[in-house]
C-alpha cells in the first residue's frame, strides 16, 4: 500500500472513532424571569447572601431565600419553571443538560433539575420534551415528588407537615412511609398522614386556595417565558 493510501485510511479511521464520541453531560444554571421584593441567594463556597436580579445565575450548591410578600420565577431546566413564594427557601442540589458529543445545536438528550425546598411554598411548571427526557425531583423533608405528565403542582412545607396539591397533569410523590402515592389534577396530599389515597381539593379549603395560587403562578409563569422567548433575537 502506498504512503499517501495508508494515510488515507488513518485519517478515515479517526473520523470514524470520533463520529462514535460520548455524550457529555455538564451542569447548568437557573435563569431568573422575575423577582419580586427582596430575595438572596449563596453559593456553596460563601457565607454572604446577595440580592438576586434579572442577570443573577443560579448553580448548583446555591441557597435561595426569599422575605416575607417576596417571589421569585426561574427557568430551572428547559421545560421546568419554578416560582418560590414569599418565606421560603430552596437549595439547588443539581442542574444538568446532556448533549450528544457530536452536537453544535441546542438538541438535548436529558435534562436534570434535583431542589431542596427547606420551608415555604414552591409553585411547578412542567413542560416535558418530545425529544428528550426530562427528570425533575423536588425534596422536602423525607418527600421526593416528581412529575409524571406535563403538570403543574405546588409543594409547601414548614419543616414538620408537607402539603403537595395538583393542578394539572399527574405528580408522584414518595416517602418512607407510607406507601408511594400519586397525586391526579384536583388531589392533595398532606405528610405525615394515615390516608392512604390522596383527597379531593373541593373537599379542602387550604387545597383550593392552593389550586387558585397554582394556576395564577402557571400563568404568569407562562407568560414571562413567551416574553423572554420573543426578546430573544431569532
Amino acid at each position: 500500500m502506498r504512503p499517501t493510501v495508508l494515510a488515507l485510511a488513518l485519517v478515515l479511521c479517526l473520523v470514524l472513532a470520533n463520529g462514535c464520541s460520548k455524550d457529555i453531560s455538564r451542569a447548568t444554571a437557573a435563569t431568573v424571569l422575575s423577582v419580586k421584593g427582596r430575595v438572596v441567594f449563596r453559593n456553596a463556597d460563601r457565607n454572604v447572601f446577595e440580592p438576586v436580579t434579572l442577570k443573577s445565575r443560579i448553580h448548583d450548591g446555591d441557597t435561595v431565600r426569599s422575605a416575607d410578600g417576596a417571589s421569585l420565577d426561574l427557568i430551572l431546566i428547559p421545560g421546568t419553571l419554578v416560582r418560590l413564594s414569599g418565606d421560603s427557601e430552596i437549595r439547588i442540589e443539581q442542574l444538568s443538560i446532556t448533549k450528544d458529543g457530536n452536537d453544535t445545536g441546542l438538541d438535548m438528550r436529558d435534562r436534570n433539575a434535583r431542589i431542596l425546598l427547606g420551608r415555604g411554598k414552591i409553585f411547578v411548571l412542567f413542560s416535558p420534551s418530545e425529544t428528550s427526557a426530562s427528570q425533575v425531583v423536588i425534596k422536602a423533608g423525607p418527600l421526593m415528588i416528581t412529575p409524571d405528565s406535563d403538570c403543574l403542582f405546588c409543594v409547601g412545607t414548614d419543616g414538620t407537615t408537607t402539603r403537595v396539591t395538583c393542578s394539572k397533569g399527574i405528580i408522584n410523590a414518595s416517602a418512607e412511609a407510607p406507601s408511594p402515592v400519586t397525586i391526579a389534577a384536583g388531589y392533595f396530599q398532606q405528610w405525615p398522614t394515615t390516608r392512604t389515597q390522596p383527597g379531593l381539593a373541593t373537599d379542602d379549603a387550604t387545597a383550593q386556595i392552593d389550586i387558585t395560587a397554582s394556576l395564577e403562578a402557571g400563568g404568569r409563569l407562562q407568560d414571562e417565558m413567551s416574553r423572554l422567548q420573543n426578546r430573544r433575537p431569532l
